[in-house]
């Protein structure tokens, strides 16, 4: 054992001492899952706009978009039973699903159908000027990184630590800070433990390890990187979730930054830095250009959700308010983890063991000690992240741990061990003992790596001789069959129809409000401290 989960369990030991392990239970838990719509009559990426029955993507609550028209975004509210979560988001894929035309929507990360840049549709969210701000920044991405980067779908995990066991922790610590100070204090420790293990996420469930040679056409010159599979697919044998790789996300200016996880002051202060900072090549572009928007401004990050993380620290944002702003004010409220694939096997791209492994791993990572970080430190961690990314499952693969190798499978090995006694706790009051069963889960695919979805996915293009692409859309094709044959009852199709009707009605009383001058508008929206 390292000193590290020597520290938990002396902290589990205490709250089993005075009675509050059960605290630890009942975190509220959503999800966010983005999918590209593709088209069934050509297998292309949708050229459609989002249904208007689905609602307005600018104000509905839990259906919207991300980057493109075509890339929907499904949101579930937060949850105590992960359960719940995953039946929510299940039931709007199912009303969702009412309203697809010849389309489905895309159950692998990496997207197929993608005939260069000109094939993606940015999103659109209406006149006013929040919807014009929130066009303008995707103008601004693409003209930084192409579009076709932005059409990479995801799942991200929310949760945020039951509030009774802050003061409870507060008590314990006999931290000198106040009960907000503290929260946020440990949620960056949660975050900056995540950082140093959070690789493991990438190897027992990344779903990338191919991608279609069309996700290149706009950059041809990375093509080199790969192996062939066949003639419509690139890959690396050994990969876990390229979606998490450099051909995903990233940025040369995004990879100098330094971002600071050691205190929520300094996060803000980093993060606000690189959206007040000029980058000359962003200036090139221009800003406003002929009348137009082409990005919202030239600086390093035109808004805080450009930076790429892997965990943001996240407060609930009023309308038009920064999100550095909310931390800044209210403190941190939930953590979002962005490292999880969609999973091509699972109807919506998560399953129940998954989610609970995720929960006890976060709450292992909170109640471990958490030194600081420096930055030779955050470049280590992206290095075992790339690594993993790339050949996660290549035998005998060391990390860089503490500065000394260690292989993968042992450290792995370490972690799942000192997450036993957190699921151990979580499984009190369950016969079932479900958080205990999807660690023991996990436990195999360390064991054994041809079990994890990145394996199984090559295996079945394998076997199948089928690409990438096909594969991916057939799968996709299965999950809409069976969506359309469960459909949703009528009294929550009904509650989902009123809540569409509802955001068209807030869009439109935004749109009819009286607007100030769109330049006007983003200045006040940047000057705000």
């Amino acid at each position: 054992m390292t000193n590290l989960n020597n520290a938990l369990l002396t902290r589990l030991d205490q709250l089993n001492a005075n009675g509050h392990q059960h605290l630890l239970c009942g975190g509220l838990k959503g999800i966010e899952k983005e999918s590209l719509r593709i088209s069934t009559r050509n297998g292309f990426i949708a050229q459609t706009p989002h249904p208007k029955a689905l609602g307005s993507a600018l104000t509905h609550p839990y259906i919207t978009t991300d980057y493109s028209e075509a890339l929907i975004e499904l949101i579930t509210p937060p949850f105590a039973d992960v359960k719940d979560s995953l039946d929510y988001l299940h039931d709007i894929h199912r009303f969702v699903y009412q309203h697809l035309d010849n389309e489905v929507l895309l159950g692998a990360s990496m997207p197929c159908g993608i005939d260069g840049d000109e094939s993606i549709p940015i999103a659109e969210y209406g006149s006013s000027n929040i919807g014009r701000m929130k066009h303008v920044y995707r103008h601004g991405l693409w003209h930084r990184y192409g579009r076709t980067m932005q059409s990479i779908a995801g799942i991200h995990f929310n949760y945020s630590v039951p509030e009774t066991l802050w003061p409870v922790l507060h008590k314990e610590k006999h931290s000198q800070l106040n009960l907000e100070q503290f929260t946020a204090e440990a949620y960056f420790g949660l975050i900056r433990n995540f950082q140093r293990m959070g690789w493991l996420i990438l190897y027992l469930f990344g779903a990338s390890p191919a991608i279609c040679k069309t996700f290149f056409s706009s950059r041809p010159a990375l093509v080199t990187q790969f192996e062939t599979f066949d003639n419509g697919t690139l890959y690396h044998p050994y990969a876990t979730s390229l979606r998490m790789s450099d051909i995903g996300y990233k940025s040369k200016n995004q990879a100098s930054l330094k971002i600071d996880y050691n205190s929520i002051a300094g996060y803000v202060s980093s993060l606000s830095a690189a959206i007040n900072t000029p980058y000359p090549e962003y200036e090139k572009i221009g800003t406003l250009v002929d009348g137009e928007y082409r990005q919202l401004n030239g600086n390093i990050l035109q808004i805080e959700n450009e930076f790429y993380s892997t965990m943001r620290p996240k407060q609930i944002a009023q309308s038009g308010e920064k999100p550095t702003l909310a931390l800044k004010r209210r403190g941190v409220r939930y953590v979002e983890m962005r490292s999880l694939d969609l999973d091509l096997f699972n109807p919506i791209g998560i399953d129940e063991d998954k989610a609970r492994f995720i929960e006890a791993l976060l709450l292992t990572c909170l109640l471990q000690d958490s030194p600081k970080t420096s930055d030779q430190e955050q470049q280590v961690n992206n290095t075992n992240q790339l690594a993993v990314a790339n050949c996660g499952r290549k035998p005998g693969l060391e990390l860089n741990k503490n500065n000394q190798k260690m292989l993968l499978k042992d450290w792995a090995a370490e972690i799942l061990e000192s997450m036993q006694p957190v699921c151990a706790i979580l499984d009190q009051d369950d016969a079932e003992k479900r958080y205990s069963s999807a660690l023991e889960k996990q436990q195999l695919l360390v064991e054994n790596p041809d079990l994890t979805a990145s394996a199984r996915i090559l295996e079945q293009m394998t076997q199948l001789r089928q690409p990438f692409s096909r594969l991916a859309l057939n799968t996709s094709i299965e999950h809409g069959q069976y969506f359309k044959s469960n459909k949703l009852d009528e009294v929550k199709t009904q509650q989902f129809n009123e809540m569409a009707a509802l955001s068209h009605d807030k869009q439109l009383e935004l749109e009819n409000k009286k607007q100030m001058p769109f330049d006007d508008f983003l200045k006040q929206y940047f000057l705000q401290a």
